[in-house]
């Protein structure tokens, strides 16, 4: 499994439009193969700060999601509201399970 953690910095008076397009992306990357999660959330303490999650099945999974027609789409309209480079960080792990039982 991969996990994707990271964040995005926005203009803040651009939030409609973030939420917009991130609510956009995620419907229709919660319908890939290979898509176990993918969540945007804004950051409590800052309102420029967007944080992303994802878990893919595998890297094929997440090549297809690179290349899809949404994350362009995604792209195209992130101009607007993305206001610096991203954060992300790739974890690869070999296995997983609740945190309690």
């Amino acid at each position: 499994m991969i996990v994707i953690a990271g964040s995005l910095t926005i203009d803040p008076a651009q939030r409609d439009a973030a939420i917009a397009a991130a609510t956009e992306m995620m419907a229709a990357t919660l319908q890939e193969p290979g898509c176990h999660a993918y969540q945007f959330s804004f950051a409590m303490d800052d309102p420029s700060k967007v944080c992303i999650f994802e878990e893919w099945e595998d890297q094929a999974a997440l090549d297809l999601h690179f290349a899809a027609p949404h994350m362009a789409a995604f792209g195209a309209k992130a101009g607007a509201f993305i206001t610096g480079r991203g954060s992300f960080t790739k974890y690869e792990i070999a296995s997983s399970g609740p945190l309690f039982s």
